[in-house]
């Protein structure tokens, strides 16, 4: 897919010195573009390379002015890095931009779908399921009874919702991710023997929702595990059964979520954080990577460690576990002095 810089500055509305009908293919860093390509110059410490790029076309800040000679066409923004963002947005959308259904797949009868979907090979669909307008559903995925999939939402290739799972307007669901699978419910006997306890709720997943690549969402035992509007999970992060996480809470890669636990809305979760069940999070809580989550946490607190604590009172003790061994060799020398002393007097 070609663009020229005409039609480029037409999306950014910016303006062009240069060759408006150059074409690009593709998108390249500065320091590596090529014929052919497109770039951006946004960071004041890279404008050297643009006096030696290849790339066939730059995008650049109204101010900026050459010093020497280039051979890039410039496309001149009010912000060289959001406009490049929003070309990259508008880039993928068009990359994206599939239409019709694909053979071999199976869609129930009783199945319906709105207009412009997309619905790859391979792709199985059960019954009783709604999907919204400009749902775009990639090979290989598994759609389950009884599903709702409103508009603009995206399922990419080998995604997985299980029976009776809502997802809402514009989320994003990417490879591998499973949206309700059963819960970790399991009971024991006087003889320490495991019965499955049946997991009958589902997952609700609000607007604006993106799941990362292999995560797993489970469907609540009872009522629904719901993750709330703007929630941007990232891969291989554990959900359990009952979870509720707040709108607008962002949770990186790796962390696992304990069943029944509720986190507030516009928290920051670092990575590989281990939260337990049954408790509350409060909102614009910012928890670091590898920390253990055992309490009840209270608004606005920053926390680290494992089990977590106040942040600045972890990095202050973080200091002194440093230098344990120097502290201690203090103490004992402090020690023998004492003794010396008390054993003289």
């Amino acid at each position: 897919m070609k663009f020229t810089a005409l039609q480029i500055a037409e999306i950014l509305e910016g303006d062009i010195i240069g060759n408006p009908d150059v074409k690009v293919s593709k998108l390249s860093k500065i320091e590596e573009g090529t014929e052919g390509s497109l770039t951006f110059l946004a960071n004041p410490k890279y404008k050297s390379h643009i006096y030696s790029t290849k790339a066939s076309i730059t995008i650049v800040n109204k101010t900026f002015e050459a010093e020497h000679a280039i051979t890039t066409t410039l496309i001149k923004v009010d912000d060289a890095y959001k406009s490049f963002s929003r070309l990259l947005e508008y880039y993928n959308q068009v990359k994206l931009n599939k239409f019709g259904i694909e053979q071999p797949s199976h869609i129930s009868k009783t199945t319906k779908h709105g207009e412009d979907v997309y619905i790859g090979a391979f792709t199985y669909i059960g019954e009783n399921v709604t999907i919204g307008n400009n749902v775009k559903i990639f090979p290989n995925c598994y759609i389950g009874d009884n599903v709702k999939i409103d508009d603009n939402t995206v399922l990419f290739a080998g995604a997985k919702v299980y029976s009776e799972c809502v997802i809402g307007k514009n989320c994003v669901i990417n490879s591998g991710a499973i949206i309700g699978a059963d819960g970790f419910g399991f009971s024991a006997n006087e003889k320490g023997e495991y019965a499955k306890v049946p997991q009958t709720g589902n997952v609700i997943l609000e607007d604006f929702v993106d799941i990362g690549a292999a995560t797993t969402i489970d469907r609540a035992t009872l009522g629904s595990t719901i993750i709330r509007k703007g929630v941007k999970l990232d891969n291989q992060i554990q959900v359990a059964h009952n979870v509720e996480i707040g709108k607008n809470t962002v949770i990186a890669a790796q962390t696992g979520i304990a069943g029944s636990t509720k986190i507030g809305e516009n928290c920051i979760i670092g990575g590989q954080v281990g939260i337990v069940g049954h408790i509350i999070i409060g909102n614009n809580v910012k928890i670091q990577a590898q920390s253990g989550i055992g309490r009840n946490i209270k608004d606005d607190e920053v926390l680290q460690g494992s089990p977590a604590f106040a942040y600045a009172d972890y990095n202050k003790s973080y200091v002194y576990f440093k230098n344990l061994p120097k502290i201690m060799k203090e103490i004992n020398k402090i020690d023998k002095i004492d003794k010396k002393v008390n054993g003289n007097s």
